[in-house]
């Protein structure tokens, strides 16, 4: 792991001087600023996401390069055709298409408080693209992602929403652990039977129940009777910072599944409002033996704005 950037809280004020200065420079900024909450479609009960991965050094039609990314939503296949295929990947050479169908429960997003998890978000799906395109063409530009050892990996994901990325990742790790609210994982269940028709059986998916608030307010000496977690590689936060209410319990969430010196965390944030993203830095900077980084800039960036990552791991002794 390359760990490119020492974190600063400083530095975000930077994030969205620059996430405003490119929205304005870019001919098309009034299109390209307007994201919503950064939602993909929650009109859809189903979407079909579409990815088509290109070779960066090869020589393909431009009408394959500027195909070269996340496309959503497709309409909905018929029940029987998605039964026939959970995920389809057609291929040249130099070029790749897959296809998976997420099930999302748009009735929840309006109906249960709080629930932002019943949908697929961009944050996930671009991520997803990301390690996708990595892990078909490999490149020496984000040399954090170890494929290698990514396969010897047990990864959790903590509010793992309707599940859209184990469905895209699983395959290229250990054991995967999606966690979420208990009311949200009956559909991540929906997913991964979509998807993957035979799991439980013979997978190295897990699917468990998991709150932030119960877990911080639960006594240290009583948490591991209550969350008991398998050793943990890398622990996957994706798009999960909007409310300040939320900073707390997810930190203390991380710090106590986080194993000093072993288990890496990767947070991915979609820059909405300035002031959550500071206030969780800085939480984060003031729990005790952790080192934070921040992943990519500019052109070497692996999510381009309004994407901003970081790496923190535990250290012991400090």
């Amino acid at each position: 792991m390359i760990l490119i950037l020492l974190l600063n809280c400083n530095k975000v004020f930077i994030l969205y001087t620059d996430l405003q200065v490119q929205d304005h420079q870019s001919p098309t900024s009034a299109m390209a600023s307007f994201r919503g909450l950064g939602h993909v479609d929650s009109h859809q009960d189903i979407l079909t996401v579409k990815y088509l991965l290109t070779n960066p050094v090869a020589n393909v039609s431009a009408a394959s390069e500027s195909a070269s990314s996340s496309e959503l939503p497709l309409p909905a296949r018929s029940k029987r055709s998605r039964r026939a295929r959970k995920k389809r990947i057609a291929c040249a050479p130099d070029l790749i298409e897959l296809e998976m169908q997420i099930i999302q429960d748009k009735t929840a997003l309006h109906s249960r408080k709080g629930d932002t998890g019943s949908v697929v978000w961009k944050a996930s799906v671009d991520l997803a693209f990301s390690i996708l395109q990595h892990e078909r063409f490999p490149s020496t530009l984000h040399p954090f992602l170890d494929l290698t050892q990514l396969k010897n990996a047990h990864l959790l994901e903590l509010g793992s929403g309707t599940g859209i990325l184990c469905v895209a990742l699983s395959p290229f790790v250990r054991n995967y652990t999606c966690t979420d609210l208990p009311d949200l994982l009956p559909l991540i269940h929906k997913n991964l039977v979509l998807n993957f028709p035979e799991w439980p059986q013979d997978s190295n998916i897990s699917l468990t129940p998991l709150d932030w608030v119960e877990l911080q307010n639960t006594s240290p000496s009583n948490r591991s009777r209550v969350f008991n977690f398998n050793p943990v590689d890398l622990i996957l936060v994706v798009d999960c910072i909007y409310h300040p209410s939320l900073i707390p319990p997810l930190l203390a969430t991380i710090d106590y599944i986080a194993i000093p010196n072993v288990t890496t965390v990767l947070v991915v944030v979609e820059l909405r409002a300035e002031d959550v993203i500071r206030d969780f830095l800085s939480c984060w900077l003031n729990v005790p033996a952790w080192e934070i980084w921040r992943i990519g800039k500019g052109g070497d960036a692996i999510m381009k704005r309004p994407y901003a990552m970081w790496v923190g791991m535990k250290h012991t002794g400090r």
